[in-house]
C-alpha cells in the first residue's frame, strides 16, 4: 500500500470515528412488526398526566383515550390488550423515544406538523384537537363574548398566535402553568384561559365550576408516531388499517365520547 493510500485510509477512519457518535442518536432502530410479534409485546410511549387522553388514576393505573388506543392496537397486532408495555414520557421525549428505538410507537398527544413529518411517520389522526377556552363567568357563552377580555395563555405556546388572530382586541396574560392560570381565574385577574381543548376537557372534569366554550379556534390532528423506513412498512400499514377500521366501525368515536372529549 502506498503512503498516499495509507494516509487516505487513516483519514477515513478518523472521520468515521468522529462522526458516528453524532449520527447514531438519529438512526431509527425501532422494532419491525415481525420482531414485535416474536417479542410478544408492543412498547408504546404515552403521557401520564393529560386527563382524559392519558393519566394515572387514583389506583395508580394509566387510563384515558390514548391508553385504550394503545391496548386496542396490542390486541390487533398480538391478540391481547395486555400485550403492551406503556412507557410514560415527557413532551420533549416523545419523538426521540421513537427515533432512538426506545419504543415501537408513541401515542402521546403528538400533533402532526410538516417539520415533525420529516423525522417520523404519522398515522391518520385519531382525534382533531385545537385551541379552546374555559371560563366560569356565566355572561360568557361564546368566544366572541371575550372580545376585550383578559385571557390567560401559557407563555411561548402556539395558542398565543391563535388567540391574537381570533380575538385581536383581547388582553393576553402569560402564565407558566395551568395552576397559575387557575389562580388568575379564581382571583378574576383573567376571565378565560386558552389552551388545547383536550387538556381543557380534563380541566373541566377536575374543576366542574368551569365551562368549555363550544368553539374550536384551530385544528390540530393528533396521530400515532411511527418510525420511518421501508422496514417498518408492515407496522405502519397495520396501525393505519386499525385506525381506519375503528373510524368505520364507530369504536373510535364511541371512546372519544366516553372520555368526554368535544
Amino acid at each position: 500500500m502506498t503512503m498516499i493510500k495509507q494516509k487516505i485510509l487513516s483519514l477515513s477512519i478518523a472521520i468515521a470515528a468522529f462522526t458516528l457518535p453524532y449520527l447514531t442518536p438519529y438512526l431509527t432502530i425501532a422494532a419491525e412488526l415481525a420482531q414485535i410479534e416474536r417479542r410478544g409485546k408492543l412498547i408504546v410511549a404515552v403521557k401520564d398526566n393529560l386527563r382524559p387522553l392519558a393519566f394515572t388514576d387514583a389506583t395508580g393505573n394509566l387510563q384515558g383515550l390514548e391508553i385504550e388506543i394503545a391496548k386496542r392496537l396490542a390486541a390487533e397486532i398480538l391478540g391481547s390488550p395486555d400485550a403492551v408495555e406503556l412507557q410514560p414520557v415527557t413532551n420533549q421525549e416523545r419523538l426521540n423515544a421513537v427515533i432512538e428505538g426506545k419504543v415501537d410507537i408513541a401515542i402521546a398527544r403528538v400533533t402532526f406538523t410538516a417539520s415533525r413529518d420529516r423525522l417520523v411517520d404519522f398515522s391518520p389522526y385519531y382525534y382533531l384537537d385545537g385551541t379552546g377556552l374555559v371560563t366560569k363567568d356565566p355572561a360568557i357563552q361564546t368566544f366572541t363574548d371575550l372580545q376585550t377580555s383578559t385571557i390567560a395563555v401559557i407563555r411561548a405556546s402556539s395558542t398565543i398566535a391563535v388567540i391574537k388572530y381570533s380575538l385581536p382586541q383581547a388582553r393576553l396574560v402569560g402564565v407558566d402553568s395551568y395552576q397559575e392560570a387557575l389562580q388568575l381565574l379564581e382571583t378574576k385577574e383573567a376571565t378565560a384561559f386558552a389552551a388545547d381543548k383536550s387538556v381543557l376537557t380534563g380541566w373541566v372534569q377536575e374543576y366542574p365550576q368551569y365551562r368549555l366554550l363550544p368553539e374550536r379556534l384551530s385544528g390540530e390532528p393528533l396521530a400515532i408516531v411511527m418510525p420511518t423506513g421501508l422496514q417498518y412498512a408492515s407496522l405502519r400499514r397495520k396501525v393505519n388499517e386499525a385506525i381506519a377500521n375503528w373510524q368505520k366501525s364507530g369504536w373510535l368515536q364511541e371512546r372519544i365520547i366516553y372520555w368526554g372529549l368535544p
